[in-house]
C-alpha cells in the first residue's frame, strides 16, 4: 500500500562527508550510489540544484517531464515532488541548502526573487554541454566541501550566491521599466499562490493581496506568461491533487478536504475539466 504522501527529506538524511547540516554538496553519481531510494518520488524540506555533465535521461517535477542532459541545471524548491530516471554513467552535482543558511548572510527577499524557485517559471535551464561559467563553479564548490579549511560555509555560501545570481542571468535577460514591475508582479503573485491556493481560488482575491484589479493581474501574466492569471490559480490546484492521487494512498474525498473542496463530488468535476480525466481515472494511469 502507498504511503499517505511522498516521502519529505530533510537535510539531515542526507550525512556529508564534512561541514554542518544546513548544507550538501556532491557528485551526482555518488550521490545516487550513497542513497539510492532518491531516485523515487519524495520531497524536501529545503532548496536543491541539480547540475548534468554526462548522461542523458529524464526529471520529472510536479508531474512534468523534462529532458536531462548534458548542461541542464535543474532547481526544485521546498515541497515540489521528483524523482528521476539516469543511467549509471552520469556525472554531474547535486548541491542542497537550506533557507535559514542562505537567510544567514543575504536579504530574505532576493532567495524568493529568483525565478526558478517561484512555482511559475520552468525549472530547468538548459546551457551548452561546453558552459565554462557555470560548471567551473560547482567544480569549485564541490572541492571546497571535500577540504576541512575554515570558514567553509562563508566560502560555501559566496560561491552558491554566485551559482544563483549567474543562473538568474542566463535564465532570463534583465528586465527594466514596466517589465522588470511586471516580472516582479509575476514573482509575488506566484509566492501567494504558493501560499494560498488551498483557499484562494479567484483572481480578484489574489488582485486584492497585490493591491491590483483582476483584470491588470490578468493582462500582466497573459503579457509575461500568455497565460490568464485564473489558468495559473487553476493549474495549482491540479498539480497538487496529481500529487496526492499518484503518491498517496488518500482516498479522493481525503484529496478533495487536503485541498479545501468542501464538495467531493465539485473537486471530480473541477479536476477533470482542468485535468481532462476524472480523478479516478488519473490515479488509475499513474499508479
Amino acid at each position: 500500500m502507498k504511503p499517505t504522501a511522498p516521502p519529505v527529506l530533510a537535510l539531515t538524511s542526507f550525512p556529508p562527508s564534512a561541514g554542518p547540516q544546513s548544507y550538501y554538496v556532491a557528485g551526482l553519481a555518488e550521490h545516487l550510489a550513497r542513497f539510492p531510494h532518491v531516485r523515487e518520488p519524495h520531497a524536501h524540506d529545503f532548496y536543491l540544484l541539480i547540475y548534468v555533465s554526462e548522461g542523458a535521461g529524464t526529471h520529472t517535477i510536479d508531474q512534468v517531464t523534462y529532458e536531462l542532459r548534458p548542461g541542464s541545471l535543474f532547481f526544485v524548491a521546498p515541497g515540489q515532488v521528483h524523482h528521476w530516471q539516469l543511467p549509471p554513467e552520469v556525472q554531474g552535482y547535486v548541491v542542497f541548502f537550506s533557507a535559514e543558511f542562505y537567510l544567514f548572510r543575504y536579504p530574505g527577499q532576493r532567495l524568493y526573487e529568483y525565478p526558478f524557485f517561484d512555482g511559475v517559471h520552468p525549472p530547468v535551464l538548459y546551457l551548452p554541454a561546453d558552459e565554462a561559467e557555470l560548471r567551473p563553479l560547482l567544480l569549485r564548490l564541490h572541492a571546497e566541501t571535500r577540504a576541512a579549511e575554515p570558514p567553509q560555509p562563508e566560502v560555501v555560501r559566496a560561491y552558491l550566491l554566485l551559482l544563483l545570481e549567474l543562473a538568474t542571468r542566463h535564465f532570463a535577460a534583465p528586465a527594466t521599466g514596466g517589465a522588470a514591475l511586471a516580472q516582479q508582479q509575476i514573482r509575488q503573485f506566484g509566492a501567494l499562490l504558493n501560499q494560498h491556493y488551498r483557499q484562494m481560488r479567484t483572481v480578484q482575491q489574489y488582485a486584492e493581496l497585490l493591491h491590483l484589479t483582476a483584470n491588470h493581474l490578468n493582462a500582466v501574466c497573459r503579457r509575461v506568461l500568455n497565460k490568464t492569471a485564473s489558468a495559473l490559480i487553476h493549474e495549482r490546484v491540479v498539480v497538487e491533487a496529481q500529487r496526492l492521487l499518484t503518491h498517496s494512498a488518500l482516498t479522493v474525498a481525503q484529496v478533495a478536504d487536503e485541498l479545501g473542496f468542501d464538495d467531493p463530488s465539485y473537486f471530480g468535476r473541477y479536476f477533470r475539466k482542468y485535468s481532462g480525466h476524472s480523478p479516478e481515472a488519473y490515479r488509475q494511469q499513474h499508479r
